[in-house]
């Protein structure tokens, strides 16, 4: 996993590379509503990916993580299907929906049943590199979701400068995000984990909880602001030193959320000490988000040596998997 970690900036290269050969059929003039499928790993580009587009796509964007899809999906409907193996069935299950009611289709995987029913209804497939854990190729989805938007001319990001940017500063900052990783792993080993966000940063906290669970085998939670101040905030009285709350932050957070943040730290700090702010850098906002998923990559490993745990293993989820296959 550290090997996988720290080539997070060849894989960025590489989907790059993927990127500038899609060649789509898709009739976006048709498209009225974008669904966006796919579960863990898979998934969690897709979620990225809605947050990134709201502040300039003007189609709607939904991602599902289910057997299911909307009601209204339909023949004006893309629904673009995520599935790093191939062979997630919830997302198999919610791509034979798609097709029986006649939504247009791209498919994103390394091969498996989806590569297989793409190639057999003569849809829209992008290849993506196989044989990893699909938790350490969410540079292959995002960047993938990204350029599809783009060559549908549905955003206006400018993606391929930004994934540039991106990889350039992930080779500068490597000793220092490395070094910092390695910190807040020691400070979060013996601690329950709880991050907090702004909204439009939620995908990437998912993303860190996501890690933690399956790199570290350990509990935590996340929420956002300013929701999070709306209910859980509330629930911040007993003291509990077991608690390590961690702040990802962003200049171009809203500054009504910025100034919650501090005020939020007021009131957490009575009932913890642990309280720790991860700053992002870059200049654009992708870059600012790659750079926090993968300092917060490097967290979810170093937490797995601190604690003894193969980082690697995921023994329980084969054992459901396995359990599912006999129904």
């Amino acid at each position: 996993m550290d090997q996988l970690i720290a080539r997070f900036d060849v894989q960025l290269k590489e989907a790059l590379a993927i990127a500038k050969e899609i060649e789509l059929n898709v009739k976006i003039k048709d498209v009225q509503h974008i669904v966006i499928s796919g579960l863990g790993g898979s998934g969690i580009g897709g979620s990225i990916a809605q947050e990134l587009l709201a502040t300039d796509c003007t189609l709607p964007v939904l991602v599902t993580k289910d057997y299911s899809l909307p009601a209204y999906v339909g023949k004006n409907t893309l629904v673009i299907a995520c599935s790093y193996s191939g062979n997630t069935e919830e997302t198999l299950s919610a791509l034979e929906i798609a097709y029986k009611k006649k939504a247009q289709i791209i498919c994103i995987s390394s091969g498996g049943k989806m590569a297989e029913w793409a190639f057999k209804k003569k849809k829209d497939f992008i290849l993506i590199p196989g044989g990893m854990p699909p938790r350490s190729c969410v540079g292959y989805s995002l960047v993938q979701l990204l350029s599809i938007f783009k060559k549908l001319k549905l955003t206006k990001m400018s993606v391929e400068k930004d994934v540039l940017e991106s990889i350039s500063l992930l080779q500068k900052e490597q000793k220092s995000i490395l070094k910092q990783a390695e910190k807040l792993a020691k400070h979060l080993a013996d601690k329950t984990p709880v991050i907090y966000a702004a909204a439009g940063t939620e995908g990437v906290a998912i993303r860190f909880r996501q890690q933690i669970n399956e790199n570290g085998k350990q509990l935590c939670w996340h929420h956002v602001l300013p929701e999070m101040n709306h209910n859980e905030l509330v629930a911040w009285r007993d003291k509990n030193p077991n608690l390590a709350v961690i702040f990802l932050r962003h200049p171009f957070d809203h500054p009504r959320t910025q100034m919650r943040m501090k005020l939020n730290q007021q009131v957490i700090k009575k009932c913890t000490p642990h309280i720790t702010e991860i700053h992002s850098k870059g200049e654009s906002v992708l870059a600012r988000q790659f750079y926090l998923i993968h300092l917060t990559d490097w967290v979810s490993f170093f937490l797995s040596k601190e604690r003894n745990y193969d980082c690697v293993e995921v023994k329980v989820i084969d054992w459901l998997k396995a359990e599912l296959a006999k129904a």
